[in-house]
């Protein structure tokens, strides 16, 4: 039986599933950026715990659709401040020596 010797980490193959562990990812960081635009999010963990996920720009912004921007008036006016006095008192001149 022969001895068993164990890749390098620049050698690592990633799992089909998409995960790699951290030192494998920095190693080969583009390729994970390939599967991850190519085969979907790649997940990279950390100490053997799921740390982050690599996904394409496209996947992100399907993931997370655009907010639009209330105009400033709007969003005021959608605060329903109506309730609140905000009535401020005369301001009258401070007497200063000089």
């Amino acid at each position: 039986m022969g001895k068993q010797t164990q890749l390098p980490a620049t050698k690592r193959r990633v799992s089909p599933a998409g995960r790699w562990e951290l030192e494998d990812a920095k190693a080969r960081f583009s390729e994970v950026v390939r599967q991850a635009r190519e085969d979907g999010p790649q997940r990279v963990s950390v100490r053997g715990h799921d740390s982050v996920v690599i996904m394409s720009v496209e996947e992100f912004e399907r993931l997370t659709p655009a907010v639009p921007r209330v105009p400033f008036v709007q969003f005021m006016e959608d605060l329903h401040l109506g309730g609140l006095d905000l009535e401020r008192e005369a301001d009258h001149d401070r007497d200063v020596e000089f």
